[in-house]
């Protein structure tokens, strides 16, 4: 399969209405995109990372009323999950796409995770870039460009996933869908490369 990018019909997946309908064009347009992408990136995140990586494509199987409004890929240092562990996405939003590094509520870790950002927030600001976006939760599609956010802001954001159970902290890169539908295969596959590398100091956090 020649990866070709992600178009406006991609996107438009997530405006189909029930959930049989909308799986059923998630399979058949999107998942194939996500298993290319992670077929390719997961030898490089193991290179960057120094760990064995594995990539698992969202199956949204326990869902049996709502119908998904995102999906992705995820890598991770484990052959059998994602979600305890620190791990890199790439999916999407009707709005967007998006890059994470993530530690989300399920990681037993993530509370000394927070404390370790805690304690590096100047390094960290200086070596994210203010383009990038910072969340609490996965699974909204809102997030807060590093620009904006006060040092204070990002200390309560490192606090919070310290102190409450469901936190989480997530940082990456949103590309609106009208720059992704614009990017062929490879100007794409080259932006995640980036924001890969970009995102590879967080994941030594750990």
């Amino acid at each position: 399969m020649k990866f070709n990018g992600f178009t406006d019909n991609d996107f438009d997946v997530f405006k189909i209405d029930g959930l049989e309908n909308r799986m059923e064009a998630i399979q058949q347009h999107i998942r194939p995109k996500l298993e290319y992408l992670g077929q390719y990136f997961t030898p490089a995140l193991s290179t960057l990372t120094g760990d064995e990586m594995f990539y698992h494509v969202a199956k949204h199987a326990r869902r049996s009323v709502n119908p998904p409004d995102d999906t992705w890929v995820a890598f991770a240092n484990n052959k059998r999950g994602y979600k305890k562990h620190p791990h890199f996405q790439i999916g999407l939003w009707n709005t967007h796409l998006f890059i994470w590094f993530a530690m989300i509520y399920e990681a037993p870790h993530k509370a000394e995770f927070g404390k370790k950002a805690e304690e590096n927030v100047d390094e960290i600001r200086d070596m994210i870039p203010s383009d990038y976006v910072w969340s609490g939760d996965h699974t909204k599609p809102d997030a807060i460009t590093f620009s904006s956010m006060s040092r204070d802001e990002f200390l309560s954001l490192c606090q919070r996933v310290q102190n409450v159970k469901k936190a989480e902290l997530l940082c990456g890169l949103h590309l609106d869908r009208e720059t992704v539908t614009e990017l062929n295969g490879d100007e794409l596959i080259q932006k995640i490369d980036n924001a890969f590398e970009t995102l590879l100091p967080l994941y030594k956090m750990n």
